[in-house]
């Protein structure tokens, strides 16, 4: 409360005829007078509506799986109680998987005082899946789920996860799926700031953010076997729920608190942390968690306040501009003995640098084919003439 007022009434104006609707609502131990409020909704909402009043849990992870376990719909949606739904979203969605037969379903997410994800959203797509499109930067539990898919697997949320438990639920479908569908073109999803600030999601202990990365590792590692597509995984733990931990607070924490980050960081960096992965991040971004891996706290400080400062890296072109280099700190420092690869942009991002000659690299290897064709062609033609 007061949330839950437009998000109840969000439900209320759905187009999906509400012949098709049950809503279970978990009162999960409130003491606001949600559970009042839901009882009211309850006598008066034009389809069936389930309250389930109960002891804090302390956490989602509980009220979700009590809803799943009471779920006899054919899709299962997560609403939280302070956001809210586009009126087409649930027809639009629940069309997408009927005609796709997908099993998970994406719609449109928008930020009300609040960011949402947003690159994922640039095309509406009937089929996808988690290694070739964005999605696995949205893993949050605002999803449509095909039951049958959380029954075969007996997929439920994580409840001795105190935050992430989404993320872990959410990939795992994504990866159990027979495909994921994104509506991109509407927004079904509403994600609103609180006034008051306190998310789930910004509050807690750091080390929870390590339990969530440690607990979403391990789910990659065992679904996706070693190679190019862990690494694409690894990504988003590692830059989502890791990095920040090693970001501008990492100024004001007290040692003890780095050392003890540092400590639950390095099996994570030890069992994780690939060349593939690294090659995936932003030059800063990469240059941090590198530090990390090497336990290297004195010389990280130095990278985080650059970062921090918001200034942009110097460049620095070789090979006739096919290679960026940005000037972080200890680049080239005999002392650090960062190695260069670390400081060198990834495509993607040396675009941006003016003199950048991505072709040129190309050319190299298509003028070395070339040669090697008439060379080829040489060796030939002198063979028919012996």
């Amino acid at each position: 409360m007061p949330y839950l007022v437009e998000c109840l009434a969000s439900v209320e104006a759905q187009t999906i005829d509400a012949a098709r609707l049950e809503v279970i609502a978990v009162d999960d131990g409130s003491t606001d007078g949600t559970g009042e409020y839901l009882e009211e909704f309850a006598a008066r909402a034009p389809m069936p509506v389930t309250v389930i009043r109960q002891k804090n849990s302390g956490g989602p992870s509980g009220p979700r799986n009590v809803g799943i376990g009471k779920a006899a719909g054919r899709y299962v949606f997560f609403l939280d109680a302070d956001d809210r739904l586009g009126p087409e979203a649930l027809e639009r969605m629940v069309a997408m998987g009927d005609k796709n037969g997908t099993d998970v379903v994406l719609g449109k997410v928008e930020g009300i005082n609040r960011t949402a994800p947003k690159s994922m959203w640039g095309k509406t797509l009937d089929r996808t899946d988690v290694f070739s499109s964005n999605i696995k930067f949205t893993l949050s539990a605002q999803k449509l789920f095909r039951r049958a898919l959380l029954e075969k697997h007996g997929m439920r949320f994580d409840e001795s996860l105190w935050t992430g438990e989404d993320a872990l639920f959410t990939l795992e479908a994504y990866l159990r799926a027979d495909g994921v569908s994104v509506v991109a073109d509407y927004p079904c999803y509403y994600l609103v700031g609180r006034d008051d600030g306190k998310h789930v999601t910004k509050t807690g202990s750091y080390t929870l953010r390590f339990d969530s990365a440690r607990a979403l590792m391990k789910l990659i590692e065992d679904m996706v076997p070693a190679g190019p597509k862990r690494d694409t995984l690894m990504i988003r733990p590692f830059l989502i729920t890791l990095l920040p931990q090693f970001g501008p607070k990492f100024l004001t924490d007290s040692e003890e608190v780095r050392r003890h980050k540092f400590e639950l960081a390095k099996p994570l960096m030890d069992a994780y942390w690939t060349p593939g992965v690294a090659r995936g991040l932003k030059v800063h971004e990469r240059l941090r968690l590198h530090l990390v891996a090497l336990q290297r706290a004195d010389l990280l400080l130095d990278v985080v306040k650059f970062v921090k400062s918001k200034k942009q890296a110097a460049a620095i072109l070789e090979k006739r501009g096919t290679r960026v280099y940005l000037v972080y700190p200890h680049f080239r420092s005999k002392q650090a003995g960062i190695p260069d690869d670390i400081y060198l942009a990834e495509p993607r991002e040396a675009r941006t640098f003016h003199g950048y000659r991505e072709a040129a690299a190309n050319s190299f290897l298509r003028r070395a084919l070339r040669k090697a064709r008439r060379t080829l062609s040489a060796r030939k033609f002198k063979a028919a003439a012996a």
